[in-house]
């Protein structure tokens, strides 16, 4: 069963990438199933660092963005907004081209909480990294506290 509380389209969540980080880095939505979303990654010069290799930031990002998008499309956004807490990432192997797959996977939908398992694979679908996403549901009324800081 769908764990999506809103229709959307990959074309709908590509639309809001421009001017953030996920367009800035290259990040496209690919493929979403009932409690997964997928999206890729280059790896060229705004994702590599100095020893030529997919820095780990960039990694990162790509999780943390495929993870707060699914989590997002898990609420009733006219309620409240999830925000990461928590991200924790290992990485397995070093990429220096080519595209980076991130799927993030529903491990937990809570009242409070949520927790994503991404996977970043690369284009032979060997795993690059393995990251868990924890982020806290927010209401609405509180989320001008988080924006302001």
């Amino acid at each position: 069963m769908p764990v999506w509380m809103q229709p959307f389209t990959l074309d709908n969540l590509q639309a809001t990438a421009g001017g953030t980080m996920t367009g800035h880095l290259g990040i496209v939505f690919t493929a979403f199933g009932d409690d997964w979303l997928e999206a890729t990654m280059p790896v060229d010069a705004r994702t590599i660092q100095y020893m030529g290799i997919m820095h780990g930031g960039a990694t990162a990002a790509l999780a943390e963005t495929v993870g707060s998008y699914a989590a997002n499309l898990a609420l009733d956004r006219g309620r409240c907004r999830a925000v990461g807490l928590e991200l924790n990432i290992s990485h397995l192997r070093a990429v220096r081209a080519g595209l980076v797959t991130a799927r993030a996977t529903r491990r937990h939908i809570g009242r409070t909480t949520q927790l994503w398992d991404i996977e970043n694979r690369d284009e032979k679908g060997r795993t690059v990294s393995l990251a868990r996403l924890t982020l806290a549901v927010v209401p609405l009324d509180r989320t001008a506290d988080i924006q302001s800081g």
